[in-house]
Order: C-alpha cells, then sequence, then structure tokens
C-alpha cells in the first residue's frame, strides 16, 4: 500500500512525505518539473527506511494522474493514501487574467483532485483515505490569489460530491487547510520580501503565539488516515491555532 503525493517533492508535499516515509512504506512522490527536488526528496525518503517511487507527470491534468496511477500499479501497490498537494502558482487579479492560463492554474490548484482519484479508482480500497490542502485564500480574497484560491474554492465543494459518492466503499475524502506556510508557491506569489513579512504577521497575531508547523498538519493527517478518524468525511479542517476567528 503506496502514500502518493501529487506535487510532493516541495514545500507541503515534501513535508507530508517525509513525515509518512518509515521502514515497511512506500511513498510516491510526483513533480512536474525540477528534477533535482525530485531526487533529493527520494534520498531523504529513502533515509528514513521507506521505499520511495518518484515519477514525472503533470498532475494538473487526466493524462499525468493516469501516468501517476499506471507508475503505482506497475510498481505492484494499491493507494493506502492520496495527497494532493500540486499547485500552479500563477499570480494575478481576476480582471487581468488570460483566460486558459487562468483555467489551467484554477484546474491544477483543486479540481485535478477528482482526475487523481478517477485515476486510482480501481486502486483505492476500504480505510483508503484521500487529502486535498485548501487554505483561507478558498473563502477570503487574497491579493494576486485568484488562481489558486478559486481552485481551493471550488474544491472544497467538489470533495463534498466525492465524499458521498465514496463513503459506501469506506473511502473518506477530506480538506486540510494550514495558516501560511512559506512555501516556493507563496514566494512566487507575493515575493521574497512579502512572504517574510507575512509569515512574521502570522506568528506574531496568531492566538497560539506562533506560525503553522508541519507537525501541525501532518499529524492531522495522520489522525485523519487512522481507524479512529473513520466516520470524518467531506470535511474542511482548518489548522491554525485559532487565526480565522477573530477579524
Amino acid at each position: 500500500m503506496a502514500i502518493i503525493i501529487t506535487g510532493g517533492t516541495k514545500g507541503i508535499g515534501r513535508d507530508v512525505a517525509l513525515a509518512f516515509s518509515a521502514p515497511g512504506k512506500t511513498v510516491v512522490v510526483n513533480y512536474h518539473s525540477d528534477s533535482a527536488a525530485a531526487q533529493a526528496t527520494a534520498a531523504e525518503i529513502e533515509k528514513a527506511g521507506a521505499t520511495a517511487i518518484v515519477v514525472q507527470a503533470d498532475a494538473g491534468t487526466p493524462e499525468g494522474c493516469a501516468d501517476l496511477a499506471r507508475a503505482v500499479s506497475d510498481a505492484g501497490e494499491r493507494a493506502e493514501m492520496l495527497v494532493h498537494c500540486a499547485v500552479d502558482a500563477y499570480a494575478t487579479p481576476t480582471l487581468d487574467a488570460a483566460p486558459d492560463r487562468f483555467t489551467k492554474a484554477v484546474t491544477t490548484n483543486g479540481i485535478s483532485l477528482l482526475f487523481l482519484v478517477q485515476a486510482f479508482d480501481a486502486l483505492l480500497d476500504s480505510g483508503s483515505t484521500v487529502f486535498f490542502f485548501s487554505s483561507r485564500g478558498g473563502r477570503i480574497v487574497v491579493p494576486n490569489y485568484a488562481a489558486i484560491g478559486v481552485g481551493k474554492a471550488a474544491t472544497e465543494a467538489l470533495i463534498r460530491y466525492m465524499a458521498t459518492e465514496l463513503a459506501p466503499r469506506g473511502i473518506r475524502v477530506n480538506s486540510v487547510a494550514p495558516s501560511i506556510v512559506g512555501t516556493e508557491a507563496v514566494r512566487t506569489i507575493f515575493g521574497e520580501d512579502t512572504t517574510t513579512s507575512l509569515m512574521e504577521h502570522a506568528a506574531r497575531d496568531n492566538p497560539s503565539g506562533r506560525a503553522v508547523a508541519p507537525d501541525d498538519y501532518c499529524e492531522l493527517i495522520r489522525f485523519l488516515a487512522s481507524p479512529a478518524a473513520q466516520f470524518i468525511t467531506g470535511q474542511v479542517i482548518y489548522v491554525n491555532g485559532g487565526a480565522n476567528l477573530a477579524a
């Protein structure tokens, strides 16, 4: 049984890949273009005692998701967990967006979760879990974040529909929404200097007194993937120390 992560070689995807790397585990990391980052992450997975499988494919397309599923099947694995972390960091307000480019980004940033689940449908068993990473930008307006925020908002709705279809088979799908993480995609959207100030602001103003850490969202996924959470599906769960509770 494999753990499959789209966009799994950088940022949050890498955090998840390493959190679940342990002896006896197979961790499949997908990437689009950065081979060096992919190989570095694979080496860290192997160092933790897990088996690493690296698959280059465009997870924002049905064809790319099918290639990823084929690689897992060819390795003799089934899907214990699917985690959608692929992101297309197209920075734009809505009215200035190029229609084709905006559509492609929105699809990669969320709707492609459907392509992923469809591609892996025959490899999912009772107890398999599916995860999507959302963010506050799916519910409030964040400058230049439209192509990501719209994708996440649409996919939060998509998850509710998929959850009801998958539940009779014992398969669960949930969304995890951490507060801001200083990923490469975030730096692309906001710029290096702005990202630093955003992270400092997030830590300073959080009711819990700090910014989010990888363990916060990885351990939530670990719980949601466990039998203890077998009756939790179709939910969006915020991991932000209470940052969204006050104006």
